[in-house]
């Protein structure tokens, strides 16, 4: 009974509920129905009283039974006759199940594995191929569960489809599939969600999946590859662990519409390393639209993974069991690139990379938009250095703010244009994706386009438009509006700003009235240039990086024959494992700039573990137990305006499992390993 899959979430719960047992809602309680399971199958005598919910009374392993109303509890009695023997890990038996309440009297079939009146069993699922068998209860009788209705897909349903996909892995891949034999010990249906599939792991449950339903054989044996390597790696980090505190608490992952913590963004690679196998086989096996499709997603996947280890090697501090973690990972990802994409060589490959490189450019962008803001004074700052036709200086500060309550997926705009990368042959011209920026600033998709389009024609900044795009929009808009204020027919800018920083005055390096314009602005440009025309986020995009301040569009920026020394601390980046020699970074280094101001709200509302099986087509995620390490659950919900792509979820930390929803794409220009990935 303790290695079933309820055990080990219900002593989680009862850990984090205990302080509400004088309100009865402990969850300590439930202990009660786990001990009538294992007295079933230990064939022993018991007497036990077992709370019950909503009419129903729950018994993990065996079945629920309903209809017994608004009654707080059931007394169970078990009888056994003298010298029965138990079956471990089965309901059946020679015990008879008695349950009564105050309303009257429910007895059990027989054999609890027989549905009867009023009675739901919980039923075992068989599918055995070329001498692996898997034998997995499909657990709906757990307490925390919802009340689910299995009508649309029941135990028939379920046995015909994991057959399916019990063949597609053992054929294909062999030695995952004695892993999952060996290793599963469940599954745990949840409600369907809007579309796509939700699914999760719970580290407290190992080998248990939980996945609402899948509708195809190859969707399930995704799902049952992916979720098992959650629960590897959780058993893993309760022997070692991989990297301390003190790196960035919330950090981006390519396959997740909302921030990670580090043990999220650790958990979401190596889940997606089982993905990667899968489409590996899929797009080398299939032929015509299905081949096209399994190798586009190959491709999506080997790209998440990949921005996951840059992500994981700059900013969480990873001790030197995790360093040794992630360069196995990284080692492994290369290895596989050697095998071939699927997609075939030439210009096919070529152009399905840039494709996939522009979708993960644009979902890096608008994530940003979504969650990231910098330091509002170091902004100021830049923007009337800017003004000054000075070179930037470091870069601000930046914050990345916690998820609370439930999470959008990515608007229609953006799902129309990333499905449109798919048959594009370029991105549209970065000049025309700049000047669409400036004319609505706060559209997040034009930044998606924009990030895109620079990154696929090697613009200088490409980078900063792609992993610092709130910075770049946030200038534009203060730039705009300053210009805006300025008095009809004058050039240079007009009176002083009231935003500027009280201790701007002090700062040497502009003037003191850098951001208002006048003689000391004035005086400060190199002889003979025009003052700072419109913003252009290209050039801005540039600017930091020290390049020429001057645009492709007359009199856009600051002037371009700026020749003054840039001074400036460079971009911390982490060595990538898979960079060639030398280890992965340790730590974050210092960030230049600003201090940050608080984080916004009081810490990650999604669990900080558990993932969901990437799908075909674009899952959505629904609340559900306790999911487990690489995500947490992201309810979708109507995109706000400006909103970044929030796509699918899956489960997370202590908190209820989520489902994965979306493709959500995004890419690293310079990522060390390649440039494709798969959804969350």
């Amino acid at each position: 009974m303790i290695d079933g899959p309820a055990f080990g979430t219900w002593a989680a719960r009862t850990l984090g509920d205990c302080p509400a047992h004088h309100r009865g809602g402990c969850a300590g309680r439930d202990l009660a129905a786990l001990a009538v399971l294992a007295a079933v199958r230990a064939a022993r005598p018991a007497r036990v009283t077992v709370p019950v919910r909503e009419g129903r009374l729950r018994l993990p392993g065996l079945g629920t039974v309903s209809g017994l109303g608004e009654t707080p509890e059931a007394l169970v009695v078990v009888e056994a006759p003298a010298g029965a023997e138990g079956v471990p890990g089965t309901s059946a038996g020679s015990c008879r199940v008695r349950v009564l309440t105050a309303a009257g009297e429910h007895v059990l079939p027989r054999d609890p594995s027989r549905p009867g009146h009023g009675w739901q069993p919980v039923a075992v699922l068989d599918a055995r191929h070329r001498g692996l068998t898997l034998r997995l209860p499909l657990e709906t009788a757990a307490p925390e569960l919802p009340a689910l209705e299995t009508a649309s897909a029941g135990p028939a349903a379920w046995q015909d489809l994991l057959r399916q996909a019990w063949e597609l892995l053992v054929d294909n891949h062999p030695r995952r599939a004695e892993e999952l034999a060996a290793g599963l010990n469940g599954i745990v249906p949840l409600p369907a969600p809007a579309r796509g599939v939700a699914s999760a792991t719970s580290r407290h449950a190992f080998g248990t999946v939980l996945t609402s339903w899948p509708a195809d054989p190859e969707r399930l044996a995704l799902t049952l590859l992916h979720e098992f390597q959650h629960s590897k790696l959780s058993a893993l980090t309760d022997l070692v662990t991989l990297y301390e505190p003190g790196g960035r608490p919330r950090l981006y992952a390519p396959w997740r519409p909302d921030p990670r913590p580090p043990g999220g963004l650790l958990q979401g690679i190596y889940a997606h390393l089982g993905d990667l196998a899968f489409w590996q086989e899929r797009s080398g096996s299939r032929h015509g639209p299905a081949q096209a499709d399994a190798a586009w997603r190959l491709a999506q996947t080997r790209a998440h993974v990949e921005r996951g280890l840059t992500e994981a090697a700059s900013h969480v501090r990873l001790t030197a069991l995790g360093t040794r973690f992630l360069e196995r990972l990284a080692r492994t990802v290369r290895d596989g690139s050697r095998g071939g994409t699927g997609a075939g060589g030439g210009s096919g490959g070529e152009r399905l990379a840039r494709a996939v490189a522009r979708v993960q450019a644009g979902d890096e962008a608008v994530w940003r938009l979504r969650w990231a803001a910098a330091d509002d004074a170091g902004t100021e700052r830049l923007a009337a250095l800017w003004r000054a036709g000075r070179p930037a200086g470091p870069l601000p500060a930046e914050d990345v703010r916690a998820a609370t309550g439930a999470v959008a997926g990515p608007g229609p705009e953006f799902g129309r244009w990333a499905a449109r990368q798919r048959g594009a042959e370029r991105a549209r011209p970065a000049r025309e994706a700049a000047d669409a920026v400036l004319a609505a600033p706060d559209r997040a998709q034009g930044w998606a386009e924009l990030a895109a389009a620079a990154a696929e024609e090697d613009r200088p900044g490409a980078d900063v438009l792609r992993t610092r795009t709130e910075l770049v929009r946030d200038l534009c808009v203060r730039l705009t509006a300053r210009q805006a204020a300025m008095p009809p027919g004058t050039t240079s800018p007009g009176p002083p700003d009231s935003l500027a920083p009280a201790a701007w005055p002090a700062d040497p390096a502009v003037g003191p009235d850098p951001s208002g314009g006048g003689p000391a602005v004035d005086a400060a440009r190199p002889p003979g240039t025009a003052p700072p025309g419109p913003p252009d986020p290209l050039a801005l995009a540039a600017w930091p990086a020290g390049t020429a301040v001057g645009t492709d569009r007359p009199g856009a920026g600051p002037a371009a024959g700026e020749e003054e020394a840039v001074e400036r601390a460079p971009q911390a980046r982490g060595a990538h494992p898979a960079r060639g020699p030398g280890r992965v970074g340790r730590g974050e280094p210092p960030e230049a700039g600003p201090a940050p101001g608080p984080p916004a709200g009081d810490g990650l509302a999604v669990p900080a573990e558990s993932g969901s099986a990437q799908a075909p087509m674009e899952p959505a995620r629904s609340p559900g137990p306790d999911p487990a390490a690489d995500e947490g659950p992201v309810a979708p919900a109507p995109p706000g305006p400006g909103e970044g792509p929030t796509a699918g979820a899956e489960p997370g930390g202590d908190g209820a499992p989520g489902q994965k929803t979306g493709v959500s794409m995004s890419q690293n220009a310079r990522s060390p390993l390649a440039k494709t990935s798969a959804t969350g």
